[in-house]
């Protein structure tokens, strides 16, 4: 009798584990995922106030040395590829000094975000580079990103660095210098959203986006490209979806929003879009 109720304990403890697996079990899903079809092409440069054409020439010449010496591959190589970022502290503006005043909205990681007092990011490294090269003293001001291109066309900055996709609306207040960065927007979605799985193409994906209606709320940040996108935008040749555009002082903000149910999906730049996703999924 105990030699049967032996094998019969042996069999339960070897079949638990398999009906645990088989029976309910489920692997770990990510919080967020985004889905790595590039829905627009942009080009991302800094915009120099139209006053200092003198200034431009010298952003010009720096961009064009700083890809062509390695060192702007070396700046993104921090953020993308696991390296150490290298922290950038502002002085205080003052007139009676020479300074380099950049304009930034710094939630826009991996291109300009604060740790402490400090900002870091690609946009502010370049700054940090920029300003010694002209021999100046670098003021960084944080501001509402709708606010960047504004500020430096009222001249209360001299350069505003901020991620900042080319287009002809922002060329109204300042003057864009060469193209340092090529860009696209993607889309984040929970991680159990298999909506977008089977895309191949960014046809795909709008297709999908055109079947929704105003109940699917897009989460964007607040004068973006991807709020443009999303919206509709004639002068950026943006048809827009038939969906509620919800905008957002970053898209930190909205991605936590999209987890707490409040809308559907994010539209935002691709690197900030990795980072964001990467972030929150180590935290749930």
């Amino acid at each position: 009798m105990k030699k049967i109720i032996s094998i019969i304990l042996a069999l339960t403890l070897l079949l638990v584990p398999a009906c645990l697996m088989s029976c309910g079990a489920k692997e770990d899903v990510a919080a967020t995922k985004v889905i790595e079809i590039n829905l627009t092409e942009e080009d991302y440069a800094f915009g120099v106030d139209k006053a200092q054409p003198e200034l431009l020439e010298e952003v010009n010449k720096f961009v064009k040395k700083i890809k062509e010496d390695g060192t702007l591959e070396e700046i993104c190589d921090k953020y993308f590829s696991g390296g150490e970022p290298t922290p950038v502290t502002s002085a205080k503006l003052d007139d009676s000094k020479d300074q380099l005043v950049v304009a930034t909205n710094a939630a826009f990681a991996p291109f300009e975000y604060t740790e402490g007092d400090k900002y870091l990011g690609i946009d502010m490294e370049i700054a940090k580079l920029l300003a010694d090269e002209l021999g100046k003293e670098l003021v960084i001001q944080h501001m509402d990103f709708e606010a960047v291109c504004l500020s430096v066309g009222q001249h209360k900055c001299d350069i505003a660095m901020a991620g900042l996709t080319v287009n002809e609306e922002r060329e109204e207040h300042v003057t864009f210098s060469e193209s340092y960065y090529a860009a696209s927007q993607k889309l984040i979605v929970k991680g159990d959203d298999t909506t977008f799985d089977e895309c191949k193409t960014v046809e795909d994906v709008e297709k999908i986006l055109k079947g929704f209606d105003k109940k699917t709320k897009i989460g964007v940040q607040d004068g973006t490209t991807g709020q443009l996108y999303c919206a509709g935008d004639a002068d950026w040749g943006f048809d827009g979806f038939p969906v509620t555009t919800v905008g957002y002082k970053n898209g930190s903000l909205a991605v936590q929003d999209m987890i707490n149910g409040n809308i559907s999906y994010v539209i935002i730049d691709a690197a900030p879009a990795d980072v964001i996703s990467e972030s929150i999924n180590k935290m749930n």
